[in-house]
């Protein structure tokens, strides 16, 4: 195995001999990285991403190692997390064991033997808590995909507009260097799923920002409820359904971590994805948001304006008929049939089951032009 095959650790200690020492036992069987204190511990991961296993100092100037791993743990769920202290007091244990959830305390001078053997078992725990987020993502996702593809057609105002915030949510968690957020994914595609319940009519009138009736108003707040019921049945979805409720929280009730961060991006989207939909341009829609200081965090706000530009730019626009469409393609106008049924609002991504749909409509319909952009942006 060569050296970029072996599992990869990251030694901190503010004593540039003690990680020099941890990283001479280690190099044979690992890519080591060292790091001298917290602060430049997180400028790494930050910079050259997640190792397997972690293994931090507890006594360190600034940021101790309880609140390194802590840290670690909210922005890196999945590396082990192993702690060297030279004081195995009470309340540096417990401190270490509830707010990191370290997986191994280790007490200095500790043995070599016995240190191996402890990053061994973090690197085995690491693959196996890869394999099931990787196992769960996949499952989870593409039934929630499935899910959503099938609802689309018979709400395609509310789920057209899921594929939107889902395709957003998902480039601004990669702008910022959130790539594989597979619980925003989810949580962006399943954000629209409480209007399965609401008539058609009541769901284009909030789509497009219309007044409501009391009544209606009463309909249309019940939607968060219908969706904790629909989704509360689902196994190991307690993460999305955290973003999901914590997008409607203020920022201050946010919790913090991935969820926060999820639930920010999330609402973000949502509500420039309302903002389109009534009419605005993406400029005056971003000059709302920006407006809004209480409600969103500047770093985002930047992050998607920078994106969204971008968008503008490269989007590529072309006119075809519905019969010439591929999957991925994204219609920029709503769809409607010859009597002003909506197939599909604009924004919608092209699917398999939305072409075959197509097909069953005959081939008149399939004759009709519509815009498209390839390029998979917002319109």
């Amino acid at each position: 195995m060569n050296q970029q095959e072996l599992p990869s650790v990251l030694c901190v200690d503010d004593e540039p001999r003690v990680v020099e020492g941890l990283a001479l036992h280690l190099r044979r069987n690992y890519q080591v990285l060292t790091a001298n204190g917290a602060q430049s511990a997180l400028e790494i991961l930050k910079d050259k991403g997640a190792p397997a296993v972690i293994v931090s100092d507890m006594r360190m100037p600034g940021i101790d190692g309880a609140t390194l791993l802590k840290r670690v743990k909210d922005l890196y769920p999945d590396m082990t997390r192993i702690l060297l202290t030279g004081e195995p007091g009470r309340d540096a244990a417990m401190a270490a064991v509830n707010e990191g959830q370290i997986f191994r305390f280790l007490t200095k001078p500790c043995p070599p033997d016995r240190l191996l053997a402890a990053i061994e078992a973090g690197v085995v725990h690491h693959r196996l808590v890869v394999a099931e987020r990787v196992l769960l993502q996949e499952t989870l996702i593409g039934c929630i995909k499935a899910l959503v593809d099938i609802l689309a057609i018979t709400n395609p105002i509310a789920f057209g507009r899921a594929t939107r915030v889902q395709r957003l949510a998902t480039q601004l968690a990669e702008a910022i260097g959130a790539k594989g957020f597979w619980q925003l994914e989810a949580a962006a595609m399943l954000s629209q799923i409480g209007f399965v319940a609401l008539p058609v009519e009541l769901v284009e009138k909030l789509y497009y920002g219309k007044r409501l009736t009391p009544a209606e108003r009463g309909l249309a707040d019940g939607a968060a409820q219908t969706a904790q019921k629909l989704l509360g049945h689902i196994p190991r979805l307690e993460p999305v359904m955290e973003i999901l409720t914590a997008s409607g929280q203020s920022k201050i009730e946010m919790p913090e971590g991935s969820t926060r961060l999820g639930a920010g991006i999330l609402r973000l989207v949502l509500e420039y994805d309302a903002q389109i939909v009534q009419g605005q341009s993406a400029d005056a829609a971003i000059k709302t948001i920006t407006a809004q200081a209480n409600r969103h965090e500047q770093k985002l706000v930047e992050s998607f304006t920078a994106l969204t530009i971008g968008a503008a730019n490269t989007e590529e626009i072309s006119q075809m008929t519905l019969g010439r469409l591929k999957p991925g393609m994204v219609i920029m106008d709503d769809l409607r049939t010859q009597v002003g049924t909506l197939l599909v609002p604009k924004g919608f991504e092209v699917t398999e089951t939305f072409l075959e749909r197509m097909r069953n409509f005959g081939s008149g319909i399939l004759s009709e032009t519509v815009r498209v952009s390839a390029s998979k942006r917002n319109p």
